[in-house]
């Protein structure tokens, strides 16, 4: 048996530094690539229902790849939002790398084929899909759809989505505005910052989310209502279920501390069938200025921020 001595380079062996894209920075000039430009700030933007409310069968990405520097889709950093048509009659495909998958029915009714079986669904209905999970999408009549998946989360690690994490999942429009009326009929609702459900998948017991990436609530903004702000690190992309305009949303980097307001505001008026984006860290507060309640559905990469324990979820108290 040969042996080669130690450091020595055997026959046929080159010698490589690597050492080509070594940098080092000072601490106090790459603490903070946000702050200083280094990584690109997510806005905060709109998308409105005239993208998919006519038109060919199809899918509309709400894409912010430009604003967020990505070289593949996406509408926050780890999340691609998109809106769905399906005329009536014709399917779809879809199958993205993606660990999670999250599709509400903004309108319409159809089914899903995934694998042997068939799902069927209609207006208000949610479905969640695993990893690896192929599915034809076909519309009885005409519907809309708001999908979501964690696919630039993915892209960003250069990974390939393989082991599905749970079963495919259908929340029904049904059990799901009937929970939501329990939670707004109870006597402490309107003291509470939020009058909503949260979807969990019963394989989640310590994230209680959706899917282990994805967080969703469907939430009701109570006429007249005010929602005092909150802020947390995940980033919402919120769909608009129905409202009245007089909706809207306050978004600031501060709360003064006294009346728990938020400071120097960008507002967001809300459109029905609509979506918006919610930077990580912002403080937000929901206004219906109307006499009639208005739903909302936001969906964040919460499930993944829950595990990491970095949600940082706050409410403001007024001094």
């Amino acid at each position: 048996m040969t042996t080669t001595a130690p450091g020595a380079i055997n026959v046929g062996e080159a010698i490589e530094d690597w050492t080509g894209d070594a940098r080092f920075f000072e601490y106090s000039q790459a603490a903070d690539p946000i702050g200083s430009g280094a990584t690109s700030a997510v806005p905060i933007m709109s998308f409105g229902p005239e993208l998919y409310g006519s038109g060919p069968t199809r899918v509309v990405p709400l894409d912010l790849s430009v604003e967020l520097r990505t070289p593949y889709p996406a509408t926050t950093p780890a999340l691609l939002a998109s809106f769905v048509r399906i005329n009536a009659g014709e399917e779809l495909a879809l199958h993205p790398n993606a660990t999670s998958q999250l599709l509400y029915c903004i309108r319409g009714r159809g089914h899903s084929r995934v694998g042997p079986g068939v799902v069927r669904w209609k207006a208000g209905d949610f479905l969640t899909l695993p990893a690896d999970t192929p599915a034809v999408h076909v519309a009885d009549e005409t519907a809309s759809l708001y999908h979501v998946a964690d696919t630039p989360l993915l892209d960003y690690l250069g990974v390939v989505a393989s082991t599905p994490r749970f079963r495919p999942t259908r929340f029904s429009a049904e059990a799901t505005r009937a929970r939501l009326a329990e939670v707004a009929a109870d006597p402490g609702a309107n003291g509470r910052s939020r009058v909503s459900v949260l979807l969990n998948n019963a394989q989640f017991d310590q994230t209680l989310t959706a899917t282990h990436t994805l967080w969703a609530m469907f939430g009701v903004l109570p006429a007249g209502r005010d929602q005092l702000p909150h802020r947390h690190q995940s980033v919402a992309a919120d769909l608009i279920v129905d409202c009245l305009p007089g909706c809207y949303t306050l978004l600031g980097d501060g709360v003064d501390p006294a009346s728990g307001r938020i400071i120097d505001p960008t507002r967001v008026d809300w459109e029905p069938g609509g979506v918006f984006v919610t930077p990580p860290g912002k403080w937000h507060s929901h206004h219906n200025e109307t006499g009639r309640d208005a739903h909302l559905i936001p969906v964040q990469d919460a499930g993944l921020q829950t595990y990491l324990r970095s949600l940082d979820i706050r409410f403001s108290r007024p001094g």
